[in-house]
């Protein structure tokens, strides 16, 4: 299993590694059996789970809730569950409370938390109880309001100064990585550079050790344009779009279901094959003898 320690091997021998979006069972199986290291149950799940404009809505309970089906699904990957708004904003000891539910509660091993500043103090607490910190700086969606949008962070100096300072406090608290969103490739590169800890970009450039990207902006499966960062892997919107309408094609005209896909009693078998026309007779009907299992999902 991957674990915070290496993490900090991968940036030593200088690996770049890949980090994905997960919020459900599934999803999270299946990238944990593709092998990618650290999943991240990011609050951007209320926007493309939930249907929300931002992330700010989503609460600690929606978070656990997730956070708890991937659990369930992935074996091998660091499990990083976001801190959603509010939920280490009001003092230190709601945030190792909100943080300690993550670990006890929803499986994760780490957590996530936006910003600096007092989050510096938050990060120093929770590692020194065992919990560990991803930081995440630059474009903070959690501040949208006061940033007056999803805007790019860090162009002015004295933005970048900024950032770089709560990145080297932070790794001094004893945050594991640190995440940099939407910031100038330039200014990514250099805090990389200076930071032991690894980096882990999102808009961010090439020069950060790691990437993350939202798994549903790798799929395709959101729609319009994407960010300028987003490079899409799939269309699975347009494919589940054409695979519903095939299937209620199928539906409308009668070839769905099949008699591959019946039930019998014992001993009989569909009064008709509507592939030959023609009635099936007792031994043809064999397959369907017998105790039959209903089996859901994967």
């Amino acid at each position: 299993m991957t674990t915070v320690l290496d993490v900090q091997r991968f940036k030593d021998e200088g690996r770049r590694f890949a980090v994905l979006t997960a919020y459900d069972f599934l999803s999270a199986r299946i990238l944990d059996e593709a092998g990618i290291p650290i999943l991240l149950v990011g609050d951007s799940l209320g926007m493309v789970m939930l249907g929300y404009r931002t992330t700010l809505p989503v609460t600690l309970e929606d978070m656990l809730h997730h956070a708890k089906a991937v659990a369930r699904g992935a074996r091998q990957a660091l499990l990083v569950g976001d801190m959603p708004f509010m939920s280490y904003h009001a003092s230190t000891e709601q945030a190792i409370t909100s943080a300690g539910r993550f670990v006890q509660e929803a499986g994760m091993h780490a957590v996530k938390l936006e910003g600096g500043g007092r989050v510096v103090e938050i990060t120093r607490r929770l590692t020194e109880i065992g919990i560990p910190v991803m930081g995440h700086l630059g474009l903070t969606p959690q501040f949208v309001h006061q940033m007056g949008g999803f805007k790019v962070q860090g162009k002015t100096d004295k933005q970048a100064a900024q950032i770089t300072a709560d990145a080297v406090a932070l790794q001094e608290a004893g945050a594991f990585s640190i995440v940099l969103e939407g910031v100038p490739s330039e200014l990514a590169a250099a805090i990389t550079h200076k930071l032991r800890i690894p980096t882990i970009g999102i808009g961010a450039g090439p020069g950060t050790d790691g990437q993350v990207l939202v798994l549903h902006d790798l799929l395709g499966l959101t729609t319009g344009k994407p960010p300028k960062f987003v490079k899409r892997y799939a269309n699975l919107a347009e494919q589940i779009a054409s695979a519903a309408t095939a299937y209620s094609e199928d539906v409308r005209t009668g070839k769905f279901p099949g008699p591959e896909h019946e039930y019998t009693a014992n001993g009989s078998a569909p009064a008709k094959d509507r592939s030959q026309g023609s009635p099936r007779t007792l031994g043809e009907a064999s397959e369907f003898v017998g105790s039959e299992e209903v089996r859901y999902g994967g």
